[in-house]
């Protein structure tokens, strides 16, 4: 599979903002964890087979990421350096956070590192989407579903994907609580407050001219 993301365009700046995204994506999944309030679908699932499996949450991170690149083949998705880098860089940065990071008891603490975590996870998004170096792995296979068939809902696509992993972590020991709730209602408009201050503009064909998109708005 050829990679996609043309690294001409000011590649200092997309590289640092990819691995800072990736590296802070990590970080904010394992203060979810450590809130012990709940965590996003995928995060259901990663935890459930590491209850499973007793390897760590990260490790599982890591693996799911490279199974759901195979399941690229079949579907004529082309990944980005941001892809190959997201199926590594989270896993690796998730473990290295909750091994720094103890269990907390409190409830205003448990609530604060909820917070921070899906905030964080918010921005995270914004920094690896805006460097335009490919999307995360699971993204794609959401987008490469869709692309089979047009005219087929995306958000449908989503939704039932996001439904599937969220039952089979929970039937697995994956936590849900209300830090699941709170994550789906909160990252979509924090990824879209976030995007516009961190999205890197592609230049005109045959120009080094950035050309301005306006941010999505839904």
């Amino acid at each position: 599979m050829m990679l996609i993301g043309n690294l001409r365009h000011r590649p200092v700046r997309r590289l640092v903002q990819l691995f800072g995204g990736l590296l802070l994506y990590g970080a904010s999944m394992a203060l979810m964890v450590r809130s012990e309030l709940g965590l996003n679908p995928w995060d259901v699932f990663h935890q459930g087979v590491s209850r499973l499996t007793g390897l760590s949450m990260g490790t599982v991170v890591i693996a799911v990421g490279l199974l759901v690149l195979l399941a690229w083949i079949p579907l004529r998705q082309r990944p980005g350096i941001g892809t190959l880098a997201n199926a590594v860089v989270v896993g690796l940065a998730v473990d290295l956070t909750l091994a720094l990071l103890p269990p907390v008891e409190p409830l205003a603490a448990q609530i604060a590192l909820l917070t921070a975590g899906i905030v964080g996870n918010g921005m995270a998004t914004a920094l690896y989407l805006g460097a335009r170096l490919g999307p995360g792995p699971r993204d794609g296979l959401m987008t490469g579903f869709t692309a089979r068939r047009p005219g087929r809902s995306l958000r449908l696509v989503r939704t039932v994907m996001e439904v599937v992993v969220l039952a089979v972590g929970a039937l697995l020991g994956g936590k849900l609580g209300v830090g699941t709730i709170a994550y789906a209602l909160a990252i979509g408009p924090l990824a879209q407050f976030f995007l516009p201050r961190f999205d890197v503009p592609e230049p005109h064909p045959g120009t080094t001219t950035p050309r301005i998109e306006t941010a999505p708005t839904a």
